[in-house]
């Protein structure tokens, strides 16, 4: 007799929690993607799950725990975007991470920020780890790896944060900007390597 499969907690209603705080958090980023952060309210994402705003919490706690639901689908959505790259070439790994955080950031303008304002949860703690991956295969000191990451995670998050809010001016053709400051941040690990 084979191992018993375990059963998903159910709400009230019977649907899987986790497949009920999924669409929950689906349509909270849809509504920030549509109208932008301030627009998000408990009231407004249950209007549209068809819910009342009482009926969220036991799937989304409140307003800061759902806040922190989107951070962690914007980390899920980033691990998707390179979860599949795994070349051996450390550069090329870090100017997909690069083009990864950018494409994040303009396809969800509006929630983007919030990688940079609310607590590092999970989602940042995968951004960190993939970018120290990088890192140490590059054959960054072990020493060194934490404040490169930092200032890489920092430059990344920063640049396209500033972009899509509008906090800085870009150039007029930002994408061959940008790809030249991921050429300066691929130096800026060679020449970390070479130093060491």
């Amino acid at each position: 007799m084979g191992a018993s499969r375990p059963t998903a907690r159910r709400a009230g209603n019977g649907e899987p929690v986790d497949d009920k705080r999924r669409l929950i958090l689906d349509q909270a980023m849809a509504l920030v993607d549509e109208r932008g952060l301030a627009a998000m309210s408990m009231r407004a994402v249950a209007e549209r799950v068809g819910l009342t705003s009482m009926a969220l919490y036991p799937y989304v706690g409140g307003k800061d725990a759902l806040l922190d639901g989107l951070v962690d689908l914007l980390g899920l959505e980033l691990g998707d975007d390179v979860g599949g790259e795994r070349p051996d070439d450390w550069r090329h790994r870090l100017r997909a991470l690069g083009r990864a955080v950018r494409g994040l950031a303009k396809r969800h303008p509006g929630a983007f920020p919030l990688l940079l304002n609310r607590p590092a949860g999970a989602s940042a703690s995968w951004l960190t780890a993939a970018l120290r991956g990088i890192l140490h295969d590059a054959r960054v000191p072990d020493e060194h790896i934490p404040r490169l990451a930092r200032m890489i995670l920092a430059f990344l998050l920063g640049y396209a944060t500033g972009e899509v809010t509008g906090a800085t001016t870009v150039a007029t053709d930002s994408d061959d900007e940008f790809e030249a400051d991921l050429a300066d941040l691929v130096r800026l690990v060679e020449v970390a390597v070479r130093v060491a």
